[in-house]
């Protein structure tokens, strides 16, 4: 059993953040509460976590005020309780979202079928950013 914090992530925190499992962003939100939501992400070789976005989102508007962010990755029910978490200040970039889209999509949906297909056509037609999360602390827990 561990709960570690560190800088950087683990062999087995890589290990758990690749698989196709949904983060839960929150971001700084003032004296509002922080308001988690399920996002897709991908942990890079250099060590950041990035996810794409709709520029008018609200996390965006957030982001800007306040370049800090977290995102928990937890193992499914019906495996042993692990889970890491990531905090650190955020960077908005305006290139590469889409190619980050396209990879995740790759990731999490299966693009044979033609509703997904579609899903991912939309999200590509739209403008998007790139959220580059750059890890301050990480904590885990693992049994």
């Amino acid at each position: 059993m561990s709960n570690d914090n560190a800088t950087s992530m683990t062999p087995e925190d890589l290990e758990l953040v690749r698989r196709p499992l949904h983060g839960f962003l929150s971001v700084a939100a003032g004296p509002s509460p922080a308001q988690p939501r399920p996002v897709w992400f991908e942990a890079t070789d250099g060590g950041t976590v990035e996810l794409f976005t709709e520029p008018d989102a609200v996390k965006v508007r957030r982001l800007r005020r306040a370049p800090r962010a977290s995102l928990v990755v937890a193992a499914p029910v019906g495996e042993r309780e692990h889970w890491v978490s990531i905090s650190g200040h955020v960077t908005i970039e305006t290139d590469g979202a889409h190619e980050l889209a396209q990879r995740l999509a790759e990731r999490y949906w299966d693009l044979d079928d033609p509703t997904r297909a579609d899903d991912l056509a939309a999200i590509l037609s739209e403008k998007q950013l790139r959220l580059v999360i750059h890890p301050d602390k990480v904590s885990r827990f693992r049994f």
